[in-house]
């Protein structure tokens, strides 16, 4: 199974003014969905090649929710929110970080005998604030870490074993002092994450991108970011042909699909 993780994308509004998701072009997204746009009103759908559900990301909780709790009950299936109280992020705090430390998917996974891994390539600048304790560990890296998996390093993302967090290399070779890696096309990508994925029970991958698109409130950069990640899924779904295995595409908490709230 493919985990594959967009942060803060909810089923918002078929509005091309407010919402990205209505605007862009995105042909494999709707070639899945048989026609119909990733919106709020093609929910539930259940096709042949794809199944789309609309999931209540406050689980009963008051208050917006977060990336903390949120991802944690992807990792967990446990009411994160409820049990800690309330909706907490972006990072987990004591409480978050102790049910994802103490039971998550990858656990699972590798006590049933499986394997798995996550799919993000980091650079060495992230070690060294991790290490240093300048940065935390967000809910999924700290999931994978507390299962006994070492996160992939620049190494792995060379030799086609990870990658960048917009799949492609492209924005990772703009920051300054990032080792070099390849850069891909969108769709040869998402055919290289899909040959990447097969290598394990569980392959999670975590396109948190989104997220920071949606907080940019900016429609054009949105818009890009869709088609670009829309191209990655051609190529992942080429790729992945008529094989059994599972691909899932989940979220934290909405906040790309309405570029009109905050």
């Amino acid at each position: 199974m493919l985990f594959l993780f967009l942060d803060g994308v909810g089923l918002g509004p078929d509005d091309p003014e407010r919402n990205p998701f209505s605007a862009a072009g995105m042909p494999t997204m709707e070639d899945l969905l048989e026609g119909q746009r990733l919106v709020e009103d093609s929910a539930p759908f259940d096709g042949q090649r794809a199944t789309l559900l609309a999931v209540d990301a406050q689980m009963g909780v008051e208050g917006a929710p977060q990336s903390a709790t949120g991802q944690a009950a992807l990792l967990t299936g446990e009411n994160v929110p409820e049990l800690v109280g309330e909706h907490y992020g972006p990072k987990p705090n004591p409480a978050v970080a102790e049910i994802v430390r103490r039971d998550n998917l990858f656990k699972k996974v590798l006590a049933r005998g499986g394997s798995a891994a996550l799919l993000n390539g980091y650079p060495p600048r992230y070690f060294e604030a991790i290490e240093s304790g300048v940065r935390l560990y967000s809910s999924i890296p700290l999931a994978a870490t507390s299962a006994g998996l070492e996160l992939m390093t620049v190494q792995d993302m060379r030799d086609g074993k990870a990658f960048s967090a917009d799949f492609t290399g492209a924005g990772w070779s703009e920051q300054p002092g990032f080792p070099s890696i390849p850069i891909y096309d969108p769709a040869q990508a998402g055919r290289l994450l899909a040959r990447a994925a097969e290598s394990y029970d569980l392959a999670w991958f975590d396109f948190w991108p989104s997220d920071f698109a949606g907080h940019r409130r900016e429609m054009t950069p949105a818009i890009a970011l869709l088609e670009n990640l829309d191209a990655v899924l051609g190529g992942l779904v080429e790729a992945w042909g008529a094989r059994s295995d599972l691909i899932v595409v989940s979220s934290d908490h909405g906040n790309l699909e309405d570029l009109s709230q905050r």
